[in-house]
């Protein structure tokens, strides 16, 4: 297995990274994370087509790219991957062709679980698809117990449009999957937060999917903005700073959702996944070195799944915490370069969800405010 890095700027290629010399017109592989503005120019696609042309191309826009150390913006990260002997299959859906997102989820997978695969990477559109329904339709085709991971894509802090593309300009509505196969594939994975609970446990007591209205039988906004006090009139971008701790039931660990936006007139908020009536809910902080070796203990439970280091980690974290983290982003990603060393190449973006499992061996779930990783590896 090979990997070479690329940062695309201004119309151009600005920068390589490929120590193995990986022939790029022959690479089997290419992912590429950028702003929306870049990724959804015709421009750029014919760029990377024309440097990559034998290679499957998903793109997907971001709230921030990955570049090995480096956060940026306004740029687009790529990855290009050769193997000696694995596979690559993808397949694309748009919700537009579907009643909900849980039939997307389901057909997305059907079919791809067969002989010698080893894990299957989703990139979504991260505005118009409902990631819990999208996952819990995933997880009913993956009879196989699979592992997934992905993320949804992201618009910086705008959250207008989304973009993702399978060999084309990438487009809003798009749901793409990677689906890897190869006996010599080592695959290992990580995620985490690195927030802090407050407040007391409450209860939904009125929502539909992803809309909150009442937390115990009141005003969900309300009570929110009680809690933001000053940050009540940034609404929804503050909101970012303050997600909810949502517990599904007893035997599960507490996930993280994060408010999309808010809604006045009915004094609703709408989440980046569901939160069911009759879960339990926090409120939460961030606390600036927990975020951050969060972001370190995932990638040693990256590194602990097979004790050794991945060729490739694809780092997918949350826009909260980026913002949180502001001119300390950077830390988070050199925390996940120290447990790595220098012979990881990584690449990622920051999302408006992240998709991986809880536990090893579990299905995946729709997150929020994590750090998740994925190590890829192919054995000599």
């Amino acid at each position: 297995m090979k990997v070479a890095s690329l940062l695309f700027k201004n119309d151009s290629f600005v920068e390589e990274k490929n120590e193995e010399n990986l022939d790029f017109a022959h690479a089997k592989l290419v992912l590429g994370f950028g702003s929306s503005a870049l990724i959804s120019k015709q421009q750029s696609f014919d760029s990377i087509k024309s440097k990559f042309p034998d290679a499957q191309i998903v793109l997907s826009s971001s709230a921030g790219e990955i570049f090995g150390l480096d956060v940026l913006d306004n740029t687009i990260s790529l990855v290009a991957l050769d193997f000696s002997s694995s596979k690559v299959e993808t397949k694309k859906v748009n919700i537009a062709d579907f009643d909900n997102s849980f039939n997307a989820g389901k057909s997305l997978i059907k079919d791809l679980c067969h002989d010698q695969i080893k894990f299957i990477m989703v990139l979504s559109d991260g505005g118009k698809v409902n990631g819990s329904e999208l996952v819990k339709g995933m997880n009913s085709s993956n009879e196989s117990g699979v592992l997934i991971t992905g993320g949804l894509a992201g618009d910086g802090t705008k959250f207008e449009q989304t973009f993702v593309g399978l060999n084309a300009l990438p487009e809003t509505g798009n749901v793409v999957a990677i689906a890897f196969y190869g006996e010599k594939l080592m695959v290992s994975h990580g995620s985490l937060g690195g927030w802090d609970s407050f407040g007391l446990e409450r209860t939904v007591t009125k929502s539909q999917d992803n809309i909150l209205f009442e937390i115990d039988h009141k005003s969900a906004l309300d009570l929110y903005k009680t809690y933001l006090g000053k940050y009540a009139e940034e609404l929804p971008g503050s909101a970012l700073l303050f997600p909810l701790s949502i517990n599904l039931s007893d035997n599960q660990q507490p996930i993280v959702r994060t408010i999309l936006s808010v809604d006045e007139s009915n004094h609703s908020m709408t989440f980046a996944g569901d939160l069911p009536v009759g879960s339990k809910v926090r409120f939460m902080k961030a606390n600036f070195d927990r975020l951050i070796d969060a972001a370190s203990d995932a990638a040693s439970n990256c590194f602990e799944m097979n004790q050794s280091n991945p060729k490739l980690a694809l780092l997918i974290s949350c826009v909260g915490r980026k913002i949180i983290l502001g001119n300390r982003i950077d830390e988070e990603v050199a925390a996940v370069s120290e447990i790595f060393g220098n012979q990881t190449t990584l690449s990622g973006f920051y999302s408006y969800g992240e998709i991986s499992p809880l536990r090893p061996f579990e299905n995946c779930e729709l997150l929020n405010q994590t750090m998740t990783i994925t190590g890829i590896n192919e054995m000599d």
